[in-house]
Formats: C-alpha cells, sequence, structure tokens
C-alpha cells in the first residue's frame, strides 16, 4: 500500500468484529513501528500489549471501577480540559457526527457514560494496547511517542487492520498498572485498540473533517 493510501485507509476504528489478530501479526506491525525517529534515537516508547484473558481481565476491573468510583477519572499527568476556539468547534463538530451515527441524542448522560465506556472494551477489539513512558523524559519524548504510535497505525492499516487511539486509558489508570503490572515509574499515556473493522457498524463510516493546508500552515521564502 502506497503511505497515501495508508493514511487515507487509517481511521478512528469504534466497532470491531470478534476475529483474533495472530501475535506474529501484531509483532510484524510493532517492528515496522520501531523505524520511527525519535530525538537523539532514544526511542521512549513502551507498549504493553494486552490480549485474551489478560485483555478480558483489563476491561473488567476498569469497568467495575469506573462504576465504583466514577469521580476517579484524572490522569497521571497534567492535561488541560479547557479549550479555545478553533479546537472546540472541531471536537463538537465530531462528536456530533459521531453521535448522530450512534443515534444517541444529545443531552442522554446514561447513553453517553455508557458509549464512554465502551473505550474500556477497547470497542471490542481483539487486541488492547497501552502506551507508557518514563516519567522522567520531557515533553519531546511525549512527540516521540506520537510519531511512534502513527507509524504503528498506518502499518496496521497497510496490512487491513483497524485501530482507535485512546486518551481514555489515562483515566482509571490505577487499575491499568495493576493489571498489567506497569511499574510505577512510567506514565500511561493512552491506549489502542487494534483488529479488524466491523464495517457494517454505521459508526465506522464517521470520516473526520480535516483544515486545509492554508488553515495552519505558513510558508517563508517561497
Amino acid at each position: 500500500m502506497h503511505i497515501d493510501d495508508a493514511l487515507r485507509a487509517r481511521r478512528s476504528i469504534r466497532a470491531f468484529r470478534p476475529d483474533p489478530v495472530p501475535l506474529e501479526l501484531v509483532r510484524e506491525i510493532l517492528q515496522a513501528a520501531t523505524l520511527s525517529p525519535s530525538g537523539t534515537n532514544i526511542q521512549p516508547w513502551k507498549v504493553h500489549v494486552a490480549a485474551g484473558a489478560v485483555r478480558a481481565r483489563l476491561e473488567a476491573e476498569v469497568l467495575a471501577h469506573r462504576e465504583s468510583d466514577p469521580e476517579d477519572k484524572a490522569a497521571e499527568f497534567p492535561r488541560s480540559s479547557k479549550r479555545k476556539e478553533p479546537y472546540t468547534t472541531r471536537m463538537r463538530t465530531l462528536g456530533k457526527a459521531m453521535y448522530g451515527l450512534l443515534e444517541i441524542p444529545k443531552g442522554d448522560q446514561a447513553a453517553n457514560w455508557r458509549q464512554w465506556g465502551r473505550n474500556y472494551q477497547f470497542f471490542d477489539a481483539p487486541v488492547g494496547l497501552i502506551f507508557t513512558i518514563d516519567k522522567d523524559l520531557d515533553a519531546m519524548s511525549f512527540v516521540d511517542l506520537g510519531i511512534f504510535a502513527q507509524s504503528l497505525m498506518l502499518a496496521a492499516a497497510a496490512r487491513g487492520l483497524g485501530t482507535c487511539a485512546q486518551g481514555a486509558w489515562n483515566n482509571y489508570w490505577t487499575v491499568t498498572r495493576r493489571v498489567l503490572s506497569i511499574p510505577e515509574d512510567e506514565y500511561i499515556v493512552f491506549g489502542m485498540s487494534l483488529g479488524y473493522a466491523d464495517e457494517t457498524a454505521p459508526v465506522n463510516s464517521l470520516v473526520a473533517e480535516r483544515e486545509p493546508v492554508d488553515s495552519f500552515a505558513s510558508f517563508h521564502g517561497f
């Protein structure tokens, strides 16, 4: 697959088929992603891959904790909940389109809560990935981690697999740390679903709008 085709094929999948993903294929995708660049080649990414009984336990225990203590949802590292324009409009536009496809009416808090919980089921994907980073690294290493994740998603798309990067996994991180035995000196940054997209699910028809180049790029000296 040409890189441009992989970029077009990649989208956030929020409904997966139960078909298993062989360990060899997961390792192949991770190996391809190791070609990602990083500042001074420190390669700061760490990935905890969960499948089978471990993935099922992670899902069950995070959802149980979420129901018993719904307010325990702060990220382990500083995150801002404040957004200004144009970011607020972009976020709301995506949310309106997605929840429309899911037939969740505006203001239905119970349905919203259930749908948000789908994150912790990896949207039924058979493989869940949790990305972590050493706590003593600076913000530039978070950039490296993002580049690695994009490489992984493109490698998956080129092999016919779907993904969804999920910031929701830096909530309820105490449970994730315990279940996956993640060391205390690592931040749980985000998760990712990996599997085969359920193309019959309406939510997977969602294509997020993208801004034109001239809205974000300034050209100097041309």
